[in-house]
């Protein structure tokens, strides 16, 4: 099966994880499309997923690439077992792509006329995202299959941003849809919807977020396994109210979504037994 691997930059871990699990799992990319690092487009989803301090972090991390101990700085760290190589760690697509030997575009925008005849290029039977722009219909169509995306959370209840925040104040379970991709938002084809059962082992709502997206990158192997067998058919979603859409949590919800996940920890600690 010919894959194409989308990032929404070439420093991103989650493109290079994903990379490396198609590579590992036997089906080597043919290529991957990447944004540029200083793409105005990312910078302002990363502000709203982050914030203005976890976007510095970020920066100080690829300016600053080493940590005391030589090995360069892993911001998820339950990415580190994807990307560590050689007695070291891929901090960029162009480093997977020399390792496993296909080729990557750097483009400014994924839509792009050049963009869309790299992919043509390549000939894809699926694309696989992990970010980057809305894509557009003469995108989308490209693809034998469709365009894969790794959703964290259960469509079609948990659509739009902030969704495992969402999914806790909802009482949704928490957990990753993998979906074939439309001109809508999160209302393609469900491949296979995954409830996460270490939800309650979670810290924090970033800690929980970095451990969907490793669980996202790992139950997509299975998924792309079966479509190479054809053992897995998509469906479409019940037909709910489109319109059914969450956007970026307010940081008072955050709060209380924060207060839910705690509970939950809470919840499983053993009793402590007197006497």
């Amino acid at each position: 099966m010919r894959i194409v691997v989308l990032g929404s930059s070439v420093y991103s871990e989650t493109a290079c994880a994903m990379a490396v699990r198609m590579a590992e799992s036997g089906h080597v990319p043919v290529g991957a499309l990447a944004l540029r690092t200083l793409d105005r487009g990312t910078l302002l989803r990363k502000l709203g997923q982050w914030g203005v301090r976890g976007v510095a972090r970020y920066a100080r991390a690829k300016l600053i690439p080493h940590r005391s101990d030589g090995q360069p700085p892993v911001r998820n760290l339950y990415l580190e077992p994807e990307l560590k190589h050689s007695g070291g760690v891929f901090r960029s697509l162009r480093e997977v792509a020399a390792a496993y030997g296909f080729p990557i575009l750097v483009c400014n925008d994924q839509n792009a006329p050049d963009s869309i005849a790299g992919l043509r290029e390549w000939s894809p039977d699926l694309i696989i995202f992990t970010g980057g722009n809305i894509l557009r219909k003469q995108l989308l169509e490209i693809p034998r299959l469709g365009v894969l995306n790794v959703h964290l959370g259960l469509l079609p209840e948990i659509r739009g941003m902030s969704s495992p925040e969402w999914s806790l104040l909802k009482h949704v379970p928490v957990g990753v849809t993998i979906h074939y991709m439309d001109a809508e938002i999160d209302t393609g084809p469900i491949l296979q919807r995954y409830e996460f059962p270490d939800a309650a082992r979670c810290e924090s709502l970033s800690d929980l977020r970095n451990r969907l997206i490793a669980f996202g990158i790992e139950k997509v192997a299975d998924v792309v396994s079966g479509l190479d067998r054809r053992t897995i058919s998509a469906t479409h979603q019940p037909d709910l109210d489109k319109d059914n859409q969450f956007f970026v949590m307010h940081e008072w919800l955050q709060a209380r979504a924060a207060e839910r996940l705690a509970k939950r920890r809470v919840a499983t600690v053993p009793e402590t037994v007197n006497g």
